[in-house]
Order: structure tokens, then sequence, then C-alpha cells
């Protein structure tokens, strides 16, 4: 008797602050990455079908992304974002009197 089947994975990948485009909120987005994998003997061995998707934190909106899409969001989410109220860091000195 041979087992076989899928089993899927949900990863987080980013929580990212973007306007919700079902209730037009600013809103947390929860970035996810699902991947089914194949399974023998209860042992995943590769992957089948790879989804991104974000998710509204204030109505549960989701939208399905492409890899693209998704690796887009990825890497504004870890850009350093300048914080409200404190001074840009320049790279030049001023001269002082």
């Amino acid at each position: 008797m041979i087992v076989f089947g899928t089993k899927g994975y949900l990863y987080t990948l980013a929580m990212i602050t973007l306007v919700c485009g079902r209730c037009g909120n600013p809103a947390a987005h929860s970035l996810k990455k699902r991947v089914t994998k194949f399974s023998l003997f209860f042992i995943p061995l590769f992957p089948i079908s790879t989804k991104y998707v974000t998710q509204c934190t204030f109505c549960g909106a989701a939208q399905q992304l492409s890899k693209e899409q998704a690796d887009q969001l990825l890497a504004s989410a870890q850009q350093p974002q300048q914080q409200y109220g404190q001074p840009a860091v320049h790279d030049h000195q001023h001269p002082t009197a």
C-alpha cells in the first residue's frame, strides 16, 4: 500500500501598511506564501504550487499576487523607513564657525 497526498504550508513573509482596496482603510496587511507539497508516506518531497496573497487585518479581504508583485512588496517592506519628526541623515559635513 502506497500512501501519498499533498500538504499545505503557510508562511507569513511580512506585515506591510497598505490602503485596502475593499474597505479603503490604511491598515496592516499580512503578506503570505502558501506552498503545496507532494508527500509520500507523510514525507513532503517537492512543491506542486506556490501562491502569494495579502490579507487586510482590518476587514479580512484577501488579494492574490504574482511572485513579482510579492517580491516588490517584500523588498519595500525591508527598506528602512524614515520616521516622522526625525531629521534625515546626510553624508556631508556642515562647517562649524
